[in-house]
């Protein structure tokens, strides 16, 4: 099993930026990719970002290529999404999530089902 943790989220003018962070235990951190999602009010969850299992591969969204960006650093157990020039519709909660079949499939995924030890989720606010 893997336990992840969201933080970082809150509040912020539409152009700013946030850090949101993914920390994990459990199941060897380094053995899986790890994803981001998010669900605004009413709306299904939707694929942000993901990332390989050792960095080397990321893949984004449309809505947010450019402006996101996602890393990790293994010895810290910890993936992080960095937000720039956010906007109102980048509003939602915030989850990470696990991908442990990507290393053998050789691909990062974007369906919700294909992820899970979901973390309980950050709040981000953009205002305009």
């Amino acid at each position: 099993q893997v336990q992840l943790v969201e933080s970082g989220g809150g509040l912020v003018q539409a152009g700013g930026s946030l850090r949101l962070s993914c920390a994990g235990s459990g199941r060897t951190f380094s053995r899986y990719a790890t994803g981001w999602f998010r669900q605004a009010p009413g709306k299904e969850r939707e694929f942000v970002a993901a990332i390989s299992w050792g960095g080397g591969s990321t893949l984004y969204a449309d809505s947010v290529k450019g402006r996101f960006s996602i890393s990790r650093d293994n010895a810290k157990n910890t993936v992080y999404l960095q937000m720039n020039s956010l906007k109102p519709e980048d509003t939602a909660v915030y989850y990470c999530a696990a991908d442990f079949d990507a290393v053998g499939l050789g691909i990062l995924r974007t369906r919700t089902t294909a992820y899970e030890g979901w973390g309980q989720g950050i709040q981000v606010t953009v205002s305009s």
